[in-house]
């Protein structure tokens, strides 16, 4: 029990890490201005400008997540060395043979395609949201992840949500809106404005895409018993073949206020993360974590309940602020941000509103104290005792006098 516990904080604290450089260096990579692909409107010279493509970050983040099948196969050739030991020992080989294929399905499963594109929508949604926003900011509006988990497992999985997992929710939403609030106040011009609007809603609509894909990844997993790297490496290897062959081509065709009149220029983005060292060292710092993350997100999922891995999501953002403010007044402002006096406190209003709705939603505030919150110990066992005679195992009302069955 002891050791489990212990890996079950490795797991959590390496989440915790690998997600907050994730945070960071996405950001710091929408900071970087650098030089890209001749432009066609300043008479085909090359000229510095802010890097500005979320897709194609979706695409250096399947990019991560696929790399995790190699330490699948690493971990299945452990298991067929294991395998070969159990058949000369204990085990027939052909019952060994069945248990191995059992725990090795195949690696290419279709069916994981449907959290792929809820991967891909949530984070290019949020992408673009977190160019318009601080990445303090969009942690903490990633934090509403955990309202629309809560609907859509009571929706789907069945889930009973008692009355503080709905304060909790509450009180989350309370959070998120003095943050939304904050981060709009800041902006005094008005059309920087409009635009933290558009990335908060933006965010909004990723974290329910997100939330959806967790409800389908818990099902795959506890379910399907696949193992946390293969669901990993095959959403990463489907999205990045969607990305590569579908969206960004797309992209690059559809008109837009990019580089040549493209609504993305991957092309652009490339020749920007080779021209900038800076830029190519937060690239790769992206894709390791990714790669690091979601595999520490998805073991937290098959060990625990998708909600302790928004849990720990939500708690990293102290660490992405904090960091975020020490760059800032440290280091480098241009890869930091800074602690607005006006409106900063009201963020830090809104923090602990989501800190505390998100640990009552996990229940790690005991609020028994209080006489309103829950029924007494005497009523719960005596509406448990009718619930156990009213209702059958078929879950059909039964009737409280029955004739006794004979033996």
């Amino acid at each position: 029990m002891e050791t489990h516990n212990v890996y079950l904080v490795f797991l959590m604290l390496g989440m915790l890490i690998t997600g907050s450089i994730n945070t960071l260096s996405k950001k710091a990579q929408n900071d970087c201005i650098a030089p890209g692909v001749a432009n066609h409107s300043a008479n085909g010279t090359t000229t510095e400008h802010p890097f500005n493509h979320p897709w194609f970050q979706t695409v250096i983040m399947f990019t991560g997540e696929m790399t995790c099948l190699f330490g699948l196969c690493f971990i299945r050739r452990r298991e067929r060395e294991r395998w070969r030991k159990e058949r000369l020992v204990t085990l027939t080989e052909a019952t060994a043979a069945e248990n191995l294929l059992a725990s090795q399905p195949r690696i290419f499963q279709l069916i994981l395609s449907a959290p792929t594109i809820c991967d891909l929508f949530g984070t290019s949604l949020g992408g673009i949201g977190l160019v318009y926003v601080n990445a303090s900011v969009w942690q903490m509006l990633r934090g509403s992840i955990i309202i629309f988990t809560g609907i859509l497992s009571k929706l789907f999985l069945k889930r009973q949500l008692r009355f503080a997992h709905w304060a909790g929710m509450i009180l989350t939403m309370v959070g998120l809106i003095l943050v939304g609030i904050s981060s709009i106040f800041n902006d005094q011009n008005k059309s920087d404005v409009y635009k933290t609007v558009l990335g908060i809603l933006l965010i909004l609509v990723g974290q329910i895409v997100g939330a959806s894909q967790m409800i389908i990844e818990e099902v795959f997993l506890k379910k399907q018993g696949f193992h946390p790297l293969h669901v990993v490496g095959m959403e990463g290897s489907f999205g990045f073949f969607i990305m590569c062959l579908v969206v960004l081509p797309a992209m690059y065709f559809i008109p837009g206020a990019d580089i040549n009149g493209s609504y993305e220029n991957s092309i652009d983005a490339l020749y920007q993360i080779f021209n900038d060292s800076n830029l190519l060292i937060f690239s790769l710092l992206y894709l390791i974590s990714i790669a690091f993350y979601n595999f520490f997100g998805l073991a937290v999922t098959k060990s625990l309940t998708a909600v302790h891995r928004t849990l720990i999501d939500a708690c990293r953002t102290v660490m992405v602020w904090a960091v975020g403010l020490f760059i800032y007044y440290a280091f480098n402002p241009a890869y930091g941000e800074p602690f607005h006096t006006t409106w900063g406190i009201l963020q830090i209003d809104g923090f602990l509103f989501l800190i505390i709705g998100t640990c009552l939603y996990n229940e790690l505030v005991d609020p028994s104290y209080l006489m309103w919150w829950c029924q007494p110990c005497q009523a719960l066992t005596v509406n448990k005792s009718v619930a156990s005679i009213q209702v059958g195992d078929d879950g059909e009302r039964k009737p409280l006098l029955q004739e006794p069955q004979e033996e």
